[in-house]
């Protein structure tokens, strides 16, 4: 039961275990193993930092992009999808990765696109990442007023004459208290007319113009305000904490948050629990990530989630055990061939363009098209033929076996221990070895085909298995 509790736990607050992780899990306990994953900041993370080493852009300003690259270069964006990549992958800080993703989806800005060209990666870096375990009310202030969102939803060029009501639709139907909350079109007017003064300025930063600022009075749904000053950002300010500590929002989180860990029909006993932990403790997100975490709807829920093409992606690389290329040029070249992967694969990070972010349920990943990209790249990652080892440091295939089992069946039990963290069913098993072409009792040579030229293809049948899918 112990090894069961602490297997789920990794599946679901990481992007997949891996061999160290596993022994650390045990070792700490479960408990003690989630505290530390919610403090970032006490995790020693070297992998991650080589890839923040990797990627530099990844801590640029607006004003750095500005510096650095010519107007409308994506090259900063592209930077930043890849540095993704790579600290989902390697960062020991993982729930703190997985936050990062899920709130890059709550809060929308797609990446790439040429409005925020130069304000993406401070968007990522000041907002999402700085507030991923903090609260939500500080968090959708700093989104709110950003240059990346105020362009990419279009409140830059609102105002009080012509107010565009993109932002202040979204605002309510996706970051806040839902499509179900019962706003009007009235309240989307007065939302938008609400925001209006806050804009971009001619260098690239968020700027507020009073001139633009909408006066009188404003409702949205249960908030009034008389709005009289031109400087509406107190206005704002009010509005958005509303908006944050609404029942509405607080109910509309926690269930995005049930539906990413838990299962992708939440239980309503677990939503409704995570909402007044949410109240109760102003917004913030750790103490209701613990609630989650130690639920019993979360313990039964148990390998009823299934990995997107992303998570696919990232858990394959980590459980293989790649790593970057110790120079910067094959380092990066690695992380980047790893990105073209994802898009490949449908899901390149941050790169969805509407609003509403990528979606969290198998069911919109559910084709024949995404199988066949998931099992042609557990291929090509297995067999290192893309990216390469030249691109990234990669053991050979054999290395996945360790000692050699002394029959056949022993060695697909032992690979798919290595890559599942658990065992083969009889029928499974039997289905490996006639795939292969071998039977269950055939004594295990060093010379076999089996584990030299043909553990690459077993390896990667395995991969392609539901088990892995699963999470």
């Amino acid at each position: 039961m112990g090894r069961a509790v602490a297997m789920h736990l990794l599946r679901r607050a990481t992007y997949g275990p891996t061999t160290t992780e596993v022994h650390r899990i045990t070792r700490m306990g479960p408990k003690a193993w989630l505290d530390e994953q919610l403090e970032p900041e006490s995790i020693s993370d070297r992998p991650g930092d080589e890839v923040r080493r990797l990627f530099p852009e990844l801590g640029w300003s607006v004003t750095d992009v500005r510096r650095q690259v010519e107007e409308f270069d994506w090259g900063p964006m592209f930077s930043l999808g890849q540095g993704t990549v790579g600290l989902a992958i390697w960062s020991r800080r993982q729930l703190h990765e997985l936050m990062v993703e899920f709130w890059s989806n709550h809060l929308n800005v797609a990446c790439p696109s040429d409005d925020v060209w130069d304000s993406r990666p401070d968007y990522d870096r000041t907002v999402i990442r700085r507030h991923a375990l903090g609260r939500f009310d500080q968090m959708l202030l700093a989104s709110a007023t950003h240059p990346a969102m105020l362009r990419y939803l279009n409140n830059a060029d609102s105002t009080k004459r012509a107010p565009n009501e993109n932002y202040g639709r979204e605002l309510l139907e996706l970051h806040t208290v839902g499509i179900g909350a019962g706003y009007s079109q009235a309240d989307v007017v007065d939302s938008a007319r609400i925001l209006t003064g806050w804009s971009v300025g001619a260098d690239g930063l968020a700027k507020y113009r009073p001139g633009n600022h909408y006066t009188g009075h404003v409702s949205v749904l249960d908030f009034n305000h008389p709005n009289s000053s031109p400087d509406g950002r107190a206005v704002v300010e009010a509005y958005l904490h509303h908006l944050a500590h609404h029942s509405a929002t607080a109910e509309h989180i926690a269930f995005k948050l049930c539906q990413r860990f838990v299962d992708d029909d939440p239980p309503q006993t677990l939503v409704r629990g995570l909402t007044q932990v949410y109240l109760q403790r102003q917004t913030a997100i750790r103490p209701v990530l613990r609630t989650l975490f130690h639920s019993s709807e979360f313990a039964r829920a148990r390998r009823k989630k299934f990995r997107t093409p992303y998570e696919d992606v990232v858990a394959t690389v980590r459980v293989l055990g790649h790593r970057p290329q110790g120079s910067r040029r094959r380092g990066r070249r690695g992380i980047e061939e790893l990105y073209w992967m994802t898009g490949e694969a449908g899901q390149a990070p941050l790169a969805w363009q509407p609003p509403n972010g990528y979606p969290m349920v198998a069911a919109a990943w559910q084709s024949a098209a995404v199988s066949l990209a998931r099992w042609n790249h557990h291929q090509s990652l297995v067999s290192r033929w893309w990216p390469n080892k030249r691109q990234l440091r990669m053991d050979p295939p054999r290395q996945l076996l360790g000692e050699l089992p002394e029959r056949h069946a022993g060695v697909v039990r032992q690979l798919a221990a290595r890559l599942l963290f658990e065992q083969l069913t009889d029928a499974q098993l039997a289905a490996v070895l006639q795939f292969v072409g071998t039977t269950a009792r055939r004594r295990t040579r060093p010379d076999d085909d089996l584990v030299t030229w043909r553990v690459a293809e077993v390896a990667a049948l395995i991969l392609d298995s539901p088990a892995h899918t699963r999470r």
